[in-house]
């Protein structure tokens, strides 16, 4: 399984970000002007995490490795690797491989979503004290900014265990209700369906798991291998087995540029609430 008292967080950080037009892992959402990376890795940092792993690419990688070098703590523990070619996340994941431990389980997460402080303890408390796979599923009703539609992981939770994951498109809202605008039913979701926000643990066992779908997929030729397609088809054949960590906080990401006002919104929110630090890298 491979707890360990310090776990190390995998930030995939790699991501071109075209719906945005920019660097969005650096998009200032701090109400001190701090990077939705930094946030991200300050929130890690309070929740036990003792070193971070950012997944990069060789275009915007020098730019959030300065960034990084000016805003971050000189005693962080940070690593980067390069991922060269947009070929998804697991295989963003496979990039950081050789900078973890082998025998140690390890968190993944977005760049560009704020996953909160509730969500990042929760996670860094299972792979301290269990070691082994994990998602940490979000309410619905909380992983969502603005009105543009995204995708979402819905995922099917029974006894504190993932049952299933299904990627649902073009969710938003619309009035009161929850909407996926995919062709799929159930097309209205309810407030509290559980999501997964890319916010995962994993034992070291996985490595082998992650290999083997990069090799069945160059030898398909597939363009890119996600992570909840890999999970999913796991816990379908029943070879993976991943708690569901339930958390009460806000997941709220920048996809779109127009999201930017809204998010530096809501940080601002969970600072006067006490939900966040006001500055990065500082306790409550």
């Amino acid at each position: 399984m491979g707890a360990v008292s310090h776990p190390t967080l995998v930030i995939l950080a790699a991501g071109r970000a075209r719906r945005y037009g920019g660097v969005k892992q650096l998009a200032p959402v701090g109400v001190n002007g701090e990077a939705v990376i930094d946030l991200i890795a300050s929130d890690a940092y309070l929740a036990g995490f003792g070193h971070i792993v950012v997944v990069i690419n060789p275009d915007t990688g020098p730019l959030i490795k300065e960034h990084v070098a000016q805003h971050w703590p000189t005693d962080a523990r940070v690593s980067f690797v390069e991922q060269e070619r947009p070929l998804g996340t697991v295989h963003a994941v496979l990039a950081a491989e050789e900078a973890l431990d082998p025998s140690s389980a390890f968190g993944v997460a977005n760049a560009d979503d704020l996953y909160g402080h509730d969500a990042m303890l929760a996670l860094g408390n299972h792979l301290r004290d269990v070691g082994t796979n994990c998602v940490v599923g979000f309410r619905l009703d909380r992983a969502l900014v603005g009105d543009s539609p995204v995708s979402r992981g819905i995922c099917v939770i029974e006894n504190g265990r993932l049952v299933s994951i299904d990627e649902r498109r073009q969710v938003h809202t619309h009035n009161e209700d929850f909407v996926a605008d995919d062709g799929l039913e159930p097309r209205i979701l309810p407030a509290d369906t559980s999501v997964s926000m890319n916010l995962w643990g994993f034992e070291n066992a996985m490595w082998s798991e992650f290999h083997r779908a990069m090799d069945e997929a160059e030898a398909s030729e597939e363009a890119e291998v996600l992570l909840p397609v890999i999970i999913g088809e796991g816990l379908a054949n029943g070879s993976l087995h991943v708690t569901a960590l339930a958390t009460n906080s806000y997941c709220v990401g920048v996809t779109h540029a127009t999201d930017l006002p809204l998010v530096q919104a809501d940080v601002r929110f969970q600072v006067e609430k006490g939900l966040r630090p006001a500055h990065a890298f500082s306790s409550f």
